[in-house]
């Protein structure tokens, strides 16, 4: 049956509409986009008073499926993701066995789509086994459904390596995604080394272990006319480097997640395990520039790098504790709260960090726009509603999150994933 949206406030990257319209769905695309239209033998969503978005789209989810199926599954992670306004996720390869063949890039798709509830991408290893040494087929990827490539979870510390997976991936016409990380330079350390990790007693990551991959792949770029996509930015100073690089019009683009705009290293100071991320949660001065940067669009996409977690695994003290958090069903909470509201970003340009961007970046042509022809994929939010994250609620088969029990301001109502509605609030 035809889906009819009626009274939707549409919110693009490019404006926000001043009056309500109606929004018709056929076939896994938008049909019709008029000021009023017939509801006669359509189901209809009534949207009065609701936001209509692009719907949203993730580049950087852990699902944990193979391997790790006690953490999180598609399934599972599915439902997180269309609760938390996603329509599309890229799950990273860091998986047991990784993804760094065809034959486990198809057994991803094929649960996805058994399952229905929103669009997994896998992305691809860049090297085999994520041992950062013998680049993977990258054809072999693209062609199995892969849009990227990328090492997450590790960097890929060998320059030579580097060059070649640029060179290959330009060639293959797929993105590559780098964890920026010195390994030699982190030394083990499980938060960012400053002030609180030496009151703490703790192992500290220095900020110039992100830097420096950041810095030399920027000049690998430039030198080689590729492109490359930085994630999980935590830094001032990186910052700096990407803005520059993009002043030179140097093919770079990156993205950040709601835990480094929101959180500082001094929530490590109670010890809670849920607040160790990798890159570490950084210092006020970081955080500021983060949201400097998502404003003047040095940074392009907002992600949740969604990092699920047994209880068990996470209760073994901070230093021994895994990495990361959940973030698929407080993003948009976050942002309207950290962001929005703060008038950091409008609407228009949140659409533009977490629908637009993404769907440019990785050639996703047929989304991130609501307009005539592109694909059925919405996320409808009320701006305005009030909502505490509490541990009960959440659908992700882990709950380690910092944030339970804080209240945020927006809340996702509905979401839509090839014209049908797949969440309901």
């Amino acid at each position: 049956m035809k889906l009819l949206i009626k009274n939707a406030t549409i919110v693009n990257a490019d404006q926000m509409a001043k009056k309500p319209q109606d929004i018709l769905l056929d076939g896994g695309k938008i049909v019709q986009i008029a000021s009023s239209i017939d509801s006669d033998g359509k189901k209809v969503f009534d949207a009065k008073g609701k936001l209509v978005l692009p719907g949203l789209i993730d580049l950087h989810v852990h699902l944990r499926q193979p391997g790790r199926e006690d953490k999180e599954t598609i399934e599972t992670g599915s439902r997180a993701a269309a609760k938390g306004g996603f329509t599309t996720i890229m799950c990273m390869p860091n998986t047991t066995p990784v993804v760094d063949n065809a034959q486990i890039v198809d057994s991803i798709i094929k649960e996805a789509q058994r399952v229905g509830l929103t669009r997994v991408i896998p992305v691809g290893a860049i090297t085999k086994g994520q041992n950062g040494q013998e680049l993977t087929d990258m054809f072999e990827l693209k062609e199995a459904g892969c849009l990227a490539l990328s090492d997450d979870g590790k960097c890929v510390a060998n320059s030579q390596v580097m060059r070649l997976a640029l060179e290959y991936a330009k060639m293959a016409g797929v993105l590559l995604i780098q964890h920026c990380q010195d390994h030699c330079l982190t030394r083990g350390g499980v938060m960012n080394e400053g002030y609180y990790s030496t009151l703490l007693g703790m192992r500290g990551d220095p900020g110039v272990a992100e830097t420096v991959i950041v810095g030399r792949d920027i000049e690998l770029a430039n030198y080689l006319g590729t492109r490359v996509h930085f994630a999980h930015m935590s830094l001032r100073r990186s910052v700096e480097l990407i803005r520059f690089a993009k002043s030179q019009g140097i093919a770079v683009t990156a993205e950040v997640c709601p835990h480094h705009f929101t959180l500082t290293d001094e929530a490590t100071k109670d010890f809670d395990p849920n607040t160790k991320m990798n890159p570490p949660l950084r210092t006020n001065e970081d955080v500021e520039a983060l949201k400097e940067g998502l404003q003047d669009g040095t940074i392009d996409c907002i992600v949740t790098d969604h990092a699920p977690h047994t209880q068990e695994d996470k209760e073994v003290g901070f230093e021994g504790a895994p990495f990361g958090i959940i973030g698929l069903e407080t993003s948009v909470g976050l942002t309207i709260t950290e962001l929005v509201d703060r008038k950091i970003l409008s609407f228009p340009q949140m659409v533009e960090k977490m629908s637009t961007a993404p769907a440019r970046i990785t050639g996703l042509s047929s989304k991130g726009v609501i307009a005539e022809k592109y694909d059925a994929d919405l996320t409808i939010i009320d701006p305005d509603e009030e909502w505490v994250f509490e541990k009960e609620s959440i659908v992700s088969k882990s709950k380690n999150s910092p944030f339970i029990g804080r209240k945020f301001k927006g809340r996702v109502k509905a979401t839509i994933f090839e014209g049908r509605v797949v969440y309901q609030d």
